[in-house]
């Protein structure tokens, strides 16, 4: 089992760190081979994504991602920006499904920004299209305007597009994933306004007569925020295009009580994932050893259960991070008066001793 470690940017490092020694305490057999990213590459590489850490990244059955950025590379153009590491890869490995559960484990009903009756038991999975939508549409970029309310005026442009096959996989993805869930699937979409997302209404519904047993559902994304933090709990899976799902995604984090406890996966058709936190590379922390490790060590999970075939190895780390939440061991952001408060080395460890 070949991993690609890439720690990237900021609290990339330290967190990715914790991971690696859970997956080193379970006792398989990996090949952990180490890269640069991001920011980190572009200092010493000239480039966000040399072609070393793409190349590795191809070759291994799975990736560990840490996280890109830093506000010190703001004024690079937009093609050495650490971000864009992170979609040379969804492009280059075909990384179109985006797994992002959003949990609120029974310790942290307290922290989260809704009150507690409506976040206890909270399980929700968001499955987000990567690869398409208005991050990767052509034609993009800047000119003078030509038409329009202001024509000669200098304007930027980007194009929101979606192919019906891309539409068809990533549906049939959320149809098999709500099937091993509650069986329900709600698809967000702005159809009464965008036409690409009439066409994306239209090929779900179609799909979905393939998956009777599955009952779907379709919803405005304006709604659909809105009932994140009004009825969270009625949701089970949501199925939504690149752009609306980075939103809701990182919404939907915030109920369970800090994005430092969420997890995500990105999948491409042979099951090869890159797998990572949802949160950012937070460079105001950095070096501190204040992160919480536990959404990169749930990634590791994901990425044994998903991408490896180590469904027990996933449970066992799973049930270690319910074990240490139990024990109310906790990193500054999720930390409340009555818990001991950690930094995240220590959390790494105590998540390692409960791995047993």
């Amino acid at each position: 089992m070949k991993i690609a470690v890439l720690p990237g940017d900021g609290i990339g490092t330290e967190i990715v760190a914790e991971a690696v020694k859970v997956l080193q305490a379970l006792g398989l057999k990996f090949e952990l081979e180490h890269a640069d990213v991001g920011g980190t590459a572009y200092d010493r590489h000239g480039h966000p994504l040399p072609e070393a850490t793409l190349k590795l990244a191809k070759e291994a059955d799975a990736i560990l991602f840490g996280a890109v950025g830093d506000w010190k590379y703001d004024k690079l153009e937009r093609q050495f920006r650490p971000e864009q590491a992170i979609l040379g890869l969804r492009k280059a490995l075909g990384l179109f499904a985006n797994f992002r559960p959003a949990i609120c484990y029974e310790q942290l009903t307290h922290a989260s920004s809704l009150k507690p009756e409506l976040v206890a038991g909270l399980d929700i999975l968001i499955i987000r299209e990567l690869t398409g939508d208005i991050y990767f549409g052509q034609p993009r970029g800047r000119r003078i305007a030509p038409d329009g309310h202001f024509p000669g005026a200098e304007e930027a442009f980007d194009t929101m597009r979606y192919t019906r096959p891309e539409i068809e996989r990533i549906a049939r993805v959320a149809f098999e994933a709500a099937r091993q869930r509650d069986k329900r699937v709600t698809s967000v979409d702005k159809a009464n306004v965008l036409e690409t997302f009439q066409l994306w209404k239209d090929v779900v519904t179609e799909v979905h007569k393939d998956y009777t047993d599955v009952q779907l559902d379709h919803m405005y994304v304006d709604n659909a925020a809105m009932q994140l933090v009004k009825e969270p709990k009625r949701f089970d899976v949501i199925v939504t295009g690149n752009m609306f799902g980075d939103i809701l995604s990182d919404e939907a984090s915030m109920l369970t009580g800090s994005i430092g406890m969420l997890p995500s996966a990105s999948l491409n058709d042979k099951k090869q994932g890159l797998y990572e936190p949802s949160h950012g590379s937070a460079p105001d922390i950095a070096g501190k050893g204040v992160a919480n490790p536990l959404a990169t060590i749930l990634s590791a999970a994901m990425m044994l259960r998903f991408s490896l075939n180590q469904a027990e190895a996933a449970d066992r780390i799973e049930a270690a991070v319910k074990k240490v939440l139990a024990q109310g061991l906790r990193t500054p952001d999720i930390w409340s008066e009555g818990t001991t408060r950690v930094g995240t080395s220590d959390m790494g460890a105590a998540v390692v001793k409960a791995l047993g």
